[in-house]
């Protein structure tokens, strides 16, 4: 299903694509026995899926993903969203079956994932900025719980103690669980998990698309690659 969510008219329009990655099932994790709270072969499967979509559509300019949601920016100096994108959305879980056999050849799918999809239209690149920065800072909140409440678990507390645990706990220090009693460097992880996933081209590759887990918060990441995200 594909909501489109139209924005002030502009010469310069974002559109993300946030399909097909928010899993509306979380026993399709489970039943194929993926790794929590983070499973390092779907998340690559994903990015490949993202890296795949960018070298067949230059309009495509940038990608995000973390956890199980994805994101696609597409660019356009029409204001009003093209109906050639919607397919697009269609294009990216096409992508996804044809990568599982590459990124999990071992995995055998018991039976396909489900995804919600949305289309959302945005009129500025601030506007743009500020969604990944609060999509990226949400990462990061995301990924302290989600391991500390899987270590926990994974210790032989049940699910409901776990979070109970965690509940009375300020957000700055839902590392120190994993720190103190289990030994875990939270700055340690990959950066992957913490940060997310970044897709796009790299002018000094020539070009060429690459994934990187950087911050996009701050100014340097888009000071040094400026041409990006480029108001008309």
């Amino acid at each position: 299903m594909v909501g489109i969510s139209t924005g002030e008219k502009s010469n310069l329009v974002f559109r993300e694509a946030a399909s097909p990655c928010y899993v509306l099932s979380f026993l399709f994790s489970e039943v194929h026995q993926f790794d929590k709270p983070n499973d390092a072969r779907a998340l690559n499967l994903m990015n490949s899926c993202a890296v795949s979509m960018l070298e067949k559509f230059p309009d495509i300019i940038f990608a995000y993903g973390d956890s199980d949601e994805y994101r696609v920016f597409f660019s356009s100096n029409k204001p009003h969203f093209p109906a050639k994108y919607c397919p697009k959305c269609v294009i990216l879980y096409l992508c996804l079956r044809d990568e599982v056999g590459r990124v999990l050849p071992d995995q055998e799918l018991t039976y396909p994932p489900a995804f919600d999809g949305r289309v959302i239209c945005y009129p500025r690149v601030k506007l743009v900025r500020d969604y990944l920065k609060w999509r990226q800072a949400d990462c990061h909140v995301n990924n302290q719980f989600n391991t500390c409440f899987w270590t926990l678990v994974k210790s032989g507390k049940k699910k409901s103690e776990a979070q109970k645990y965690l509940a009375v706990r300020h957000s700055d220090s839902r590392k120190e669980p994993t720190t103190s009693e289990f030994g875990i460097d939270y700055g340690a992880l990959p950066a992957m998990f913490r940060k997310g996933s970044c897709v796009f081209r790299d002018k000094e590759t020539c070009r060429r698309v690459r994934v990187d887990y950087c911050d996009i918060i701050g100014k340097e990441f888009w000071d040094q690659h400026s041409e990006i995200l480029v108001e008309d």
